[in-house]
């Protein structure tokens, strides 16, 4: 019962967050979802309604050994130099009503190491 009303809470912070904040081609949204176990992120054209990139600690090789936090700042790497291939330098940051810590802070972090302003 507790996890339905905290997965509730989250849903309602998303929506209020997304409301606010609009992807565009040029400067892309990256939002963020952490299940347990992976981290994933992607950047999103919300005039298109299209994912651009995405990245998660899926596609890393080698990094078994890694804590979650660890894979989380390669993912934020590993997107953005997906987005610098394209020309892109500027997102919008959507933490999909998650808290600014952790695996979301993190990936964030590695994000703006790889050149993305925020």
């Amino acid at each position: 019962m507790q996890a339905k009303i905290k997965n509730e809470k989250r849903e309602a912070r998303r929506k209020r967050v997304r409301a606010k904040i609009l992807g565009t081609e040029k400067k892309p949204r990256l939002n963020i979802f952490r299940s347990l176990n992976h981290i994933y992120a992607q950047l999103v054209n919300d005039l298109s309604g299209k994912t651009m990139f995405s990245a998660s600690d899926l596609e890393l090789k080698g990094k078994t050994k890694a804590t979650k936090t660890e894979k989380a700042k390669e993912v934020g790497k590993l997107l953005a130099s997906k987005a610098s291939v394209k020309g892109i330098k500027q997102v919008v940051f959507d933490r999909a009503g998650y808290k600014y810590h952790g695996r979301v802070k993190a990936v964030a972090d590695g994000a703006r190491e790889s050149g993305l302003e925020f």
